[in-house]
């Protein structure tokens, strides 16, 4: 039923300014609208409302996350613009914070709330 809609991601922030600034400047999403009650994006064809909040409990999981092509290339970008990727205990994580699974390579950061978000390189390529 819902397989041919168009799908609306969501994310909050106690932290607007820093978000439109983290999204659209350092992420590289487009910016539609800044809303009363949500920062508005384009990623890539999937709208992307970040809601304005007065509070906000980051989930301790992805709640985001984007399929890239060239992982290294991506997360080398991202650090270089001042992302810091995450490491967790019990995962073997290589230098640049990537963990393999079987399927493809993953790796984490948070924005400016600590909303967990991903980057993705499924397959056995070796970007």
């Amino acid at each position: 039923m819902l397989g041919t809609n168009a799908l609306i991601a969501f994310v909050a922030t106690t932290q607007p300014e820093l978000a439109k600034t983290f999204y659209r400047d350092i992420l590289g999403l487009r910016l539609v609208s800044d809303e009363e009650f949500a920062l508005v994006f384009d990623a890539n064809g999937t709208m992307l409302r970040i809601a304005k909040v007065d509070e906000l409990r980051p989930q301790a999981r992805t709640v985001i996350g984007w399929q890239v092509d060239d992982l290294e290339s991506t997360i080398r970008t991202l650090v270089s613009r001042g992302v810091r990727f995450e490491r967790y205990q019990g995962l073997e994580q290589d230098d640049l914070g990537i963990w393999r699974t079987g399927g493809g390579k993953i790796a984490w950061f948070k924005d400016p709330d600590g909303n967990v978000l991903s980057l993705t390189r499924f397959g056995s390529g070796s970007s």
